[in-house]
């Protein structure tokens, strides 16, 4: 790569702005003429019309978003709106906040070239206008001039082109006319960035292993091989390339083609008030919108969303400037009624064949349509007029290339509330559909919108688009009733919504009692039902302040309910999450979900079981990726499984986490977890004590164990593998461990089979002046496999006075070892005299020695 594209160079390198040096007059003037169409093309905005070119100038209302470096791995696998309101006021100790100009800039003291950049971010969130904003201000000669030229690119365009092959530079000339006149030679010495914007929107089949290698940009290919060769960096390797992409398509990238990773966030707090401001002149306005969202915690959380914000706006502008009369609304329902109302005037036809659009789409996952989804839906596509001028704000076209039109809704939320919209309405006149609960939750806002509809006042609003119900105050009631009463075993970020669907409803109920229940003193004597526990682990997951100690046996509720209290733990200091195993559940609901011929289901409860203890373990891993407060976690007593370590351990590897004290003793693990939490030591600099007592790690485990506890990164003061079934052939690589560990202090392997050859290979570790334990214990007992899991020790001792003379060496080697516990071993007379001799050296710090009466009259 030439010199001139290195980003820590405080001037511009030679060739910039068109020194005659790299580009010539005649390139210089084309890449002007360039810039001046982007100019054009990125000047306006238009926040949720169609026309291109017209709407609101970009720099009027652009507000800096909040974009970090890295990204939370749980966006993937969660609804947008969902992850947002679980983690909106998680700020990570790691967050590098970055400006969208310097996307490819390295962070101070970095010294790496960043080729190839993803910014990843929920719908709305900014990822497009942010990237308009980069473009513009180069365009206008403010930003990035050593870039000779960028080209804006979007996959919604891309589609259209998904079946016909074209070289790189044929595909710039027919989505960039300005660059007719540009040659293979030029382009080369162009400083070129790529900017590819809705990865998420790609019909393409991105196929890194098995595409064909081109390296000529006069090439023609597909436009999938294209990419994907310009992305491994085949094909016009000096080129930068800026992709975005909604967070669930964002991993069809291999890591290894990515120099950075990004995440768009939103708004923070006081960007919110910054673009109502920027909307408004009126200050007397925009303190009553911000006032009232702050009032509200779902529309404040929602006010996240640039698209949210300019929804609200759209509301409460209208609703506080006009002689509207009524309370502003505060659920996410009412809102969204008020917006359909303001923005449609009611052409109820044409809004119930949107809202069945909606669905039969949101049903597929489908954000984008294209003229013969509409005509599905008998939406005439000819009469443009229609939804241009009454469905602008919630129905956007687009003319892209060759003047074919790509429709989507402004957001996936204004999708999924016209969906319900459109059932409810099927609902009410008979044409009921069955639905079923989506098992990633990506129709859960689509279920708070349904159960929010079923207010009169929304029905009001809308007047008669949702037909004629015949639902009283008492039906209404029923709903809340049967809401408040529901155990449907889905997981406990999922029941939270629950709670979510009772607030749309109106019904404060729940929310007013957990509240008592937090100001009240004697806690323990209240009992909690199933839904308070799903609204408190909400409240208390987005309190301002941290709780010390979420311990689930503290609560007086049932088993399910303290299940559903696991979602707490990303807002606590200290968890202990210690889940009884006798959960009580309906039967056939759980034969339901068993799924044919599982191999861990051996019975319906042991299913279900395994199943809950995962999505335990998916949710404490999410809380040590957001959590940097949680530095102390007890998950003992809980079958978590090899699996459900592993999760956690990538938790443990996030740079986010800060956990100090992690306790995993009885969890059913075994060698396969070691491996996972070997890596996790490696590259955790905080953990300092681990116990994984009374598990079946074995001697091939404690080898993996070793090799994190080997590495410079690793702190662990403590570690606890009692009643592992161990033998001697752990005890040479734990020696290991002690040699080039200075951190370690306590080491317990009590009742394990180390016998007097395991103890003398553990000496020679103790001698090492490396070495720092100050506690060792070894009361050497071997176990019945079938009363592993049992509360009963056996007293069958196996130490005799072989392995004193070593300890005695170590003793008068070691001035760091204070306690020593060798009780229930048969040492004899004999072996204490030796023992003895090590105790009696001036260099021996022994405190404590442990033993049991009787054993020697020495």
């Amino acid at each position: 790569i030439p010199d001139f594209w290195s980003w820590n160079q405080h001037e511009d390198p030679p060739g910039c702005g068109g020194d005659s040096d790299i580009l010539d007059g005649g390139l210089q003037e084309v890449l002007d003429e360039h810039k001046i169409s982007l100019r054009r093309r990125c000047e306006f905005v238009t926040e949720g019309t169609a026309a291109v070119g017209s709407g609101t100038p970009l720099n009027r209302i652009y507000t800096d978003l909040y974009i970090t470096q890295g990204r939370r791995e749980e966006v993937n696998t969660q609804h947008e709106v969902w992850q947002l309101e679980t983690t909106s006021k998680m700020e990570t100790l790691s967050d590098t906040p970055i400006k969208c100009q310097d996307i490819f800039k390295p962070l101070p003291g970095q010294d790496t070239h960043i080729r190839v950049v993803v910014t990843q971010g929920v719908a709305g969130i900014g990822k497009t206008f942010s990237v308009q904003k980069f473009t513009l201000d180069w365009a206008e000669g403010l930003e990035n001039q050593h870039v000779s030229l960028v080209v804006l690119l979007s996959f919604r365009e891309l589609n259209l082109i998904k079946d016909e092959r074209y070289s790189l530079l044929q595909l710039l000339r027919v989505f960039h006319p300005t660059l007719q006149t540009v040659t293979a030679e030029k382009l080369t010495v162009c400083k070129v960035v790529f900017i590819f914007d809705g990865l998420d929107e790609s019909r393409f089949l991105l196929d890194f292993q098995n595409n064909e290698v081109v390296s000529d940009v006069t090439q023609t290919s597909s436009v999938d091989v294209l990419l994907t060769n310009l992305i491994k960096g085949k094909l016009l390797p000096s080129a930068l390339l800026w992709i975005t992409s909604r967070p669930a398509a964002a991993n069809q990238i291999p890591p290894t083609c990515v120099d950075r990773v990004t995440e768009v966030r939103g708004f923070t707090d006081l960007q919110k008030e910054e673009y109502f401001r920027r909307r408004s002149s009126d200050e007397e306005l925009c303190s009553r919108i911000t006032s009232h969202i702050k009032a509200s915690r779902s529309l404040h959380i929602m006010c996240h969303i640039p698209v949210f914000c300019w929804i609200t706006a759209a509301v409460l502008e209208h609703m506080l400037t006009t002689d509207q009369r009524g309370e502003l609304p505060k659920s996410l329902t009412d809102m969204y009624s008020h917006f359909l109302l303001v923005q449609t005037q009611r052409k109820k036809e044409v809004l119930l064949k949107l809202g069945r659009l909606a669905f039969e789409h949101l049903e597929k996952g489908n954000l984008m349509f294209y003229q013969e989804d509409l005509e599905e839906c008998g939406l005439d596509v000819r009469e443009a007029s229609v939804y241009s001028g009454v469905c602008t704000e919630i129905f956007k076209t687009e003319c892209v290339l060759f003047q074919r039109k790509v429709y989507c809704f402004v957001h996936l939320s204004i999708q999924e509330f016209l969906a319900a919209v459109y059932i409810f309405h099927c609902y009410t006149n008979s044409n009921t559909e069955v639905l079923a609960r989506s098992k990633n939750g990506h129709l859960d806002l689509f279920v708070r919108f349904l159960h929010g509809l079923s207010l009169e006042s929304n029905q009001r609003l809308l007047g008669g688009l949702l037909g004629q119900t015949e639902s009283g105050p008492e039906d209404i009631q029923r709903v809340i009733n049967n809401l408040k009463m529901d155990t449907y075993s889905v997981s406990p970020d999922r029941s939270i919504n629950i709670f979510h669907c009772l607030m749309e409803m109106n019904d404060l109920s729940v929310h007013q009692d957990i509240q008592e229940f937090l100001k009240s003193e004697n806690r323990s004597d209240k009992e909690l039902s199933e839904i308070h526990c799903s609204a408190l682990a909400y409240m208390l997951q987005m309190s301002e302040e941290v709780l010390d100690e979420l311990d689930l046996k503290a609560y007086n509720t049932s088993d399910e309910g303290r299940r559903r209290l696991t979602p707490a733990v990303r807002n606590c200091r200290k968890a202990r999450l210690v889940l009884i195993e006798k959960i009580y559940f309906r039967q056939s609901r759980v034969k339901r979900r068993q799924h044919d011929g599982d191999a861990h289901s051996s019975s319906p409860l042991q299913y279900f079981k395994i199943r809950v203890f995962a999505t335990h373990c998916e949710i404490v891993a999410s809380a040590l990726k957001s959590n940097p407060h949680l530095t102390e976690l007890d998950l003992s007593e809980n079958q978590l499984k090899d699996s459900g370590v592993e999760l956690l351990s990538a938790g443990l590897e996030s740079p986010n986490c800060r956990l100090e004290t992690l306790r995993l003793r009885r969890c059913s693990l075994t060698e396969s977890c070691c491996a996972s939490l070997a890596s996790a030591l490696k590259s955790n600099p905080h953990l300092t004590e681990l116990d994984l007592s009374v598990n079946l790690l074995q001697d091939s485990g404690v080898e993996l164990l070793s090799a994190g506890l080997e590495s410079p990164n690793c702190r662990l003061k403590t570690l606890r593998l009692s009643h592992c079934r161990l033998t001697e052939s752990s005890c040479a690589s734990l020696a290991s461990a002690l040699k080039s560990n200075p951190h370690l202090t306590e080491l317990d392997l009590s009742e394990n089979q180390l016998q007097d050859s395991g103890v003398e290979l553990l000496s020679a570790g103790l001698k090492s002046p490396n070495c720092r334990l100050k506690t060792l214990r070894e009361r050497d007992l071997i176990l019945n496999l079938d009363l592993f899991y049992s509360s009963f020790r056996l007293r069958d001792c196996s130490l005799t006075e072989s392995s004193c003379a070593s300890l005695a060496s170590a003793l008068k080697s070691n001035p760091h070892l204070t306690e020593l516990d060798l009780s229930e071993n048969q040492l004899q007379d004999s072996g204490v005299e030796l023992l003895s001799a090590g105790l009696e050296s001036p260099n021996c710090r022994l405190k404590t020695l442990r033993s049991v009466e009787g054993w020697s009259q020495s």
